[in-house]
Protein backbone atom coordinates (compact mmCIF):
# COMPACT_ATOMS: atom_id res chain seq x y z
CA UNK A 1 0.00 0.00 0.00
CA UNK A 2 1.25 3.58 -1.14
CA UNK A 3 1.74 5.84 2.04
CA UNK A 4 -0.18 8.76 2.26
CA UNK A 5 1.56 11.88 1.21
CA UNK A 6 1.82 14.34 4.50
CA UNK A 7 1.40 17.44 2.73
CA UNK A 8 -1.04 19.17 0.45
CA UNK A 9 0.48 18.94 -3.16
CA UNK A 10 -1.45 21.51 -4.29
CA UNK A 11 -0.81 23.95 -1.86
CA UNK A 12 3.02 23.02 -1.62
CA UNK A 13 2.80 23.45 -6.09
CA UNK A 14 0.99 27.25 -5.56
CA UNK A 15 3.56 28.13 -3.32
CA UNK A 16 6.51 27.16 -5.36
CA UNK A 17 5.00 29.24 -8.19
CA UNK A 18 5.10 32.12 -6.06
CA UNK A 19 8.60 31.48 -5.41
CA UNK A 20 9.70 31.16 -9.36
CA UNK A 21 7.20 34.04 -10.08
CA UNK A 22 9.66 36.61 -7.63
CA UNK A 23 12.88 35.45 -8.48
CA UNK A 24 12.74 33.05 -11.82
CA UNK A 25 13.70 29.67 -12.74
CA UNK A 26 17.58 30.02 -12.15
CA UNK A 27 16.92 32.34 -9.30
CA UNK A 28 14.98 30.37 -7.29
CA UNK A 29 17.26 27.68 -5.23
CA UNK A 30 16.35 24.47 -3.88
CA UNK A 31 16.90 25.73 -0.48
CA UNK A 32 14.52 28.87 -1.39
CA UNK A 33 11.53 26.07 -2.18
CA UNK A 34 12.35 24.49 0.59
CA UNK A 35 11.76 27.40 2.71
CA UNK A 36 8.89 28.24 0.10
CA UNK A 37 7.07 24.99 0.12
CA UNK A 38 7.97 23.92 4.12
CA UNK A 39 8.86 20.86 2.63
CA UNK A 40 12.43 19.06 2.90
CA UNK A 41 14.94 18.64 0.21
CA UNK A 42 13.85 14.94 -0.25
CA UNK A 43 10.05 15.52 -0.18
CA UNK A 44 10.10 18.07 -2.64
CA UNK A 45 12.58 15.44 -5.33
CA UNK A 46 10.72 12.31 -4.16
CA UNK A 47 7.42 14.02 -4.82
CA UNK A 48 8.17 16.59 -8.16
CA UNK A 49 11.56 14.42 -8.99
CA UNK A 50 13.68 17.76 -10.38
CA UNK A 51 13.53 21.55 -10.08
CA UNK A 52 12.72 21.47 -13.90
CA UNK A 53 9.55 19.59 -13.24
CA UNK A 54 8.14 21.33 -10.03
CA UNK A 55 8.78 24.32 -12.38
CA UNK A 56 6.75 23.13 -15.08
CA UNK A 57 3.72 22.49 -12.56
CA UNK A 58 4.28 25.42 -10.93
CA UNK A 59 3.97 27.03 -14.72
CA UNK A 60 0.98 24.61 -15.14
CA UNK A 61 -0.42 25.86 -12.22
CA UNK A 62 -0.47 29.41 -12.87
CA UNK A 63 -1.99 29.31 -16.63
CA UNK A 64 -4.82 27.40 -14.89
CA UNK A 65 -5.61 30.09 -12.62
CA UNK A 66 -5.23 32.79 -15.58
CA UNK A 67 -7.06 30.92 -17.42
CA UNK A 68 -10.32 30.70 -15.06
CA UNK A 69 -9.48 34.67 -13.88
CA UNK A 70 -9.31 35.47 -17.55
CA UNK A 71 -12.61 33.88 -19.12
CA UNK A 72 -14.50 35.22 -15.61
CA UNK A 73 -13.64 38.92 -16.15
CA UNK A 74 -14.11 38.88 -19.78
CA UNK A 75 -17.77 36.91 -19.11
CA UNK A 76 -18.67 40.13 -16.72
CA UNK A 77 -18.36 42.69 -18.86
CA UNK A 78 -20.90 43.76 -21.16
CA UNK A 79 -19.60 44.81 -24.77
CA UNK A 80 -16.61 43.54 -26.37
CA UNK A 81 -14.50 46.98 -25.92
CA UNK A 82 -15.75 46.77 -22.51
CA UNK A 83 -14.11 43.56 -22.01
CA UNK A 84 -11.05 44.87 -23.60
CA UNK A 85 -11.19 47.83 -21.34
CA UNK A 86 -11.96 45.65 -18.06
CA UNK A 87 -8.79 43.11 -19.32
CA UNK A 88 -6.16 46.10 -19.00
CA UNK A 89 -7.51 47.74 -16.15
CA UNK A 90 -7.47 44.27 -14.39
CA UNK A 91 -3.40 43.81 -15.44
CA UNK A 92 -2.66 47.25 -14.02
CA UNK A 93 -4.60 46.53 -10.86
CA UNK A 94 -3.07 43.18 -10.75
CA UNK A 95 0.23 44.83 -11.11
CA UNK A 96 -0.01 47.74 -8.32
CA UNK A 97 -1.27 44.76 -5.97
CA UNK A 98 1.45 42.46 -6.40
CA UNK A 99 4.05 45.58 -6.88
CA UNK A 100 5.57 45.20 -10.38
CA UNK A 101 6.37 41.27 -10.36
CA UNK A 102 4.66 41.04 -13.86
CA UNK A 103 3.55 37.52 -15.36
CA UNK A 104 4.72 34.56 -14.43
CA UNK A 105 4.25 33.21 -18.30
CA UNK A 106 6.06 36.26 -19.59
CA UNK A 107 8.89 36.84 -16.98
CA UNK A 108 9.83 32.76 -18.40
CA UNK A 109 9.71 33.76 -21.59
CA UNK A 110 12.16 36.34 -20.81
CA UNK A 111 14.16 33.98 -19.05
CA UNK A 112 14.26 31.38 -21.48
CA UNK A 113 13.28 32.60 -24.96
CA UNK A 114 12.85 28.94 -27.03
CA UNK A 115 15.77 27.37 -25.61
CA UNK A 116 13.47 25.21 -23.37
CA UNK A 117 11.27 22.83 -25.81
CA UNK A 118 9.09 21.96 -22.60
CA UNK A 119 8.49 25.37 -21.23
CA UNK A 120 8.02 26.70 -25.09
CA UNK A 121 5.33 24.10 -25.32
CA UNK A 122 3.35 25.27 -22.26
CA UNK A 123 3.62 28.85 -22.78
CA UNK A 124 2.44 28.37 -27.00
CA UNK A 125 -0.62 26.14 -24.94
CA UNK A 126 -0.90 28.80 -22.87
CA UNK A 127 -0.63 31.54 -25.37
CA UNK A 128 -2.89 29.76 -27.89
CA UNK A 129 -5.97 29.57 -25.03
CA UNK A 130 -5.78 33.05 -24.20
CA UNK A 131 -5.60 34.12 -27.91
CA UNK A 132 -8.70 32.09 -28.69
CA UNK A 133 -10.68 34.13 -25.94
CA UNK A 134 -9.25 37.34 -26.83
CA UNK A 135 -10.67 36.56 -30.71
CA UNK A 136 -13.98 35.90 -29.01
CA UNK A 137 -14.07 38.97 -27.54
CA UNK A 138 -13.32 41.00 -30.54
CA UNK A 139 -15.93 38.89 -32.63
CA UNK A 140 -17.86 40.06 -30.23
CA UNK A 141 -17.52 43.65 -30.42
CA UNK A 142 -17.39 43.69 -33.59
CA UNK A 143 -20.96 41.81 -33.94
CA UNK A 144 -21.64 44.70 -31.47
CA UNK A 145 -20.72 47.92 -33.43
CA UNK A 146 -17.75 48.29 -30.39
CA UNK A 147 -14.35 46.74 -31.88
CA UNK A 148 -13.21 48.10 -35.23
CA UNK A 149 -14.57 45.25 -37.81
CA UNK A 150 -11.88 46.17 -40.67
CA UNK A 151 -9.20 44.19 -38.31
CA UNK A 152 -9.40 40.33 -38.18
CA UNK A 153 -10.06 39.39 -34.23
CA UNK A 154 -7.41 36.90 -34.35
CA UNK A 155 -5.06 40.14 -35.25
CA UNK A 156 -6.80 42.28 -32.58
CA UNK A 157 -6.43 39.11 -30.20
CA UNK A 158 -2.36 39.43 -30.85
CA UNK A 159 -2.34 43.01 -30.13
CA UNK A 160 -4.58 42.91 -27.04
CA UNK A 161 -2.35 40.28 -25.40
CA UNK A 162 0.98 42.05 -26.56
CA UNK A 163 -0.38 45.01 -24.45
CA UNK A 164 -1.59 42.93 -21.70
CA UNK A 165 2.62 41.38 -21.67
CA UNK A 166 3.49 45.50 -22.68
CA UNK A 167 2.24 46.23 -19.58
CA UNK A 168 3.47 43.39 -17.14
CA UNK A 169 6.63 44.56 -18.69
CA UNK A 170 6.02 48.41 -17.86
CA UNK A 171 5.12 47.22 -13.98
CA UNK A 172 8.42 44.89 -13.78
CA UNK A 173 10.66 47.83 -14.61
CA UNK A 174 8.89 50.67 -11.94
CA UNK A 175 6.49 52.01 -14.43
CA UNK A 176 3.55 53.78 -12.61
CA UNK A 177 -0.40 53.11 -12.87
CA UNK A 178 -0.70 56.77 -14.84
CA UNK A 179 2.00 55.27 -17.54
CA UNK A 180 0.23 52.17 -17.80
CA UNK A 181 -3.06 53.62 -17.50
CA UNK A 182 -1.88 56.22 -20.64
CA UNK A 183 -0.66 52.66 -22.74
CA UNK A 184 -3.82 50.97 -21.90
CA UNK A 185 -6.12 54.05 -23.43
CA UNK A 186 -3.97 54.61 -26.63
CA UNK A 187 -4.75 50.41 -26.97
CA UNK A 188 -7.71 51.13 -26.67
CA UNK A 189 -8.13 53.67 -28.89
CA UNK A 190 -6.60 51.84 -31.43
CA UNK A 191 -9.34 48.57 -31.23
CA UNK A 192 -12.19 50.45 -31.00
CA UNK A 193 -14.87 51.32 -33.52
CA UNK A 194 -14.31 54.89 -34.75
Amino acid sequence: MARPKEFDERAAIGRAMDAFWVRGYEGTSTQALCEATGLGRSSIYNTFTSKHELFMRALDHYAERGIQARTALLDEAGTGIDRFRGLFSYTIDEEVEHHGRGCLVVNTVAEFGERDPEIKARIDADTGRHLTLLAACAAEGQRDGTVDGSREPADIAEFAHSTVAGLRLMSRRGAGPAAMKAVAAIALDAIATR
